[in-house]
């Protein structure tokens, strides 16, 4: 039996279980009634000061995000329905990261509609049509100007206190540079996991998921936080992915550079001390296998549950990294809404083939204020800035630059 069966299995017998123990839906407030609509406007500002003689690049766009969720109608089953439109239109004539197109050509703007049905029994909900699933095997990305989003069915189940299982298949997606269905040529995803808050204090989760042609992951984590005192705590995160490619050329698609094998194993380990609005943290991840670790072949833009990544990720075949850093939320010190992050990641041992050992650097800061109250409630300001170096026989990611990201981000409630 193949995975995609035994994933509709599963599904199916879920669905029986939430049917054997359904409570009819006397709290459903109603399609419109239960109905919420948003919208965010998000406008940013990249910068990009490549060195070795590579172009620099600029991109100043506007973005509207908006969402709409409905409530459920009343009765054993519940109906709804979701949708999201999205519109994205360029500011300035550089050369963007977030529109379709070709150098020289980049499109002026680029939208999206999507609507997906969602169908609630008890604590257990199905959704068919278009998502934005944010799972650790199945993440959309949304790190530039517009979310991407993807085609197909999940099921979330909350049937058992503090566990929630999910189990899907998707057909379709967007890639983070278009608003075109299916931009991204995706055959066909399958995912499948659960997360278990065991304790306030320890949880844990475990998917797997099968992109059609490309590769099959499955990952696991646990986190666990000790209470020291009503200020201080100590927080422990492991995370860790195993992908097996489906072919000695996958990888290549991703890193671009020749690379080529049909295994990865990675995982890091991040402790977190928390004081009275700060965090001091220090972390290390190790890749292994043939090649690096890839995403967003298919399984979205945001698929790196891993502690060592700001615009580098460190996960490079067989590349070890170490990460320091410090967050400060000024609301301890009477400045709620301002928060800072100061970081710097080290990259070793990466095997660069028959260029031998290399390694790589980044030195993020990262400052966001957030309007607490008056008219212009929630509108937020956030300026990030990288600063990334590698050697010379690094050709694995990129090449050497200095990074400026500026947001304008305003959320609105309709109703």
């Amino acid at each position: 039996m193949g995975f995609g069966s035994r994933l509709l299995g599963v599904s199916f017998f879920a669905s029986c279980v939430s049917c054997a123990f359904a409570v009819e839906q006397s709290d459903a407030n109603g399609v419109v009634e239960g109905g919420k609509l948003d919208v965010l406007l998000r406008n940013t500002y990249w910068n990009r000061d490549y060195n070795r003689g590579v172009y620099d690049r600029n991109t100043w766009a506007q973005g509207v995000i908006g969402h709409y969720e409905s409530g459920f109608t009343k009765g054993l089953v519940g109906v709804g329905l979701d949708a999201f439109g999205l519109l994205g239109v360029r500011l300035d004539g550089g050369q963007p990261d977030m529109f379709p197109g070709e150098r020289k050509h980049w499109a002026d703007d680029t939208s999206q509609f999507g609507v997906a049905v969602k169908l609630n029994i008890s604590k257990t909900t199905l959704s068919l049509g278009d998502q934005m699933p944010a799972l650790p095997v199945l993440n959309y990305g949304d790190s530039r100007l517009l979310p991407q989003s993807f085609s197909g069915v999940l099921l979330t189940s909350r049937e058992v206190d503090r566990l929630e299982v999910n189990a899907g298949r998707f057909t379709a997606e967007s890639s983070m540079q278009s608003g075109a269905r299916d931009s991204a040529r995706l055959k066909s995803i399958n995912v499948l996991g659960a997360s278990y808050q065991a304790s306030d204090s320890l949880s844990g989760a475990v998917y797997i998921s099968d992109v059609e042609d490309v590769y099959k992951k499955s990952y696991v984590n646990v986190n666990y936080t000790l209470h020291l005192s009503a200020q201080d705590a100590l927080n422990f995160d492991l995370n860790w992915y195993s992908t097996k490619y489906a072919n000695d050329t996958v990888s290549d698609r991703f890193f671009a550079q020749g690379i080529q094998g049909d295994s990865n194993n990675i995982w890091s380990l991040a402790t977190k001390y928390m004081h009275n609005g700060h965090t001091f943290s220090l972390s290390y991840e190790q890749s292994s296998g043939d090649v690096g670790y890839a995403y967003d072949l298919g399984d979205g833009g945001s698929t790196i549950y891993l502690a060592n990544g700001y615009y580098a990720d460190f996960s490079q075949k067989d590349e070890k990294s170490i990460q320091a850093y410090h967050e400060w939320d000024f609301a301890a010190d009477g400045v709620p809404g301002l928060t800072w992050r100061i970081a710097y990641i080290y990259g070793y041992d990466i095997d660069a083939g028959a260029g031998g050992e290399a390694r790589e650097s980044e030195f993020f800061n990262q400052v966001k204020y957030t309007i607490q109250s008056g008219a212009a409630k929630d509108l937020s300001f956030k300026a990030r800035n990288s600063v990334y170096r590698n050697t010379r026989n690094d050709s694995g990611y990129s090449v050497e630059l200095n990074e400026w990201r500026l947001y304008v981000e305003y959320p609105i409630s309709i109703f």
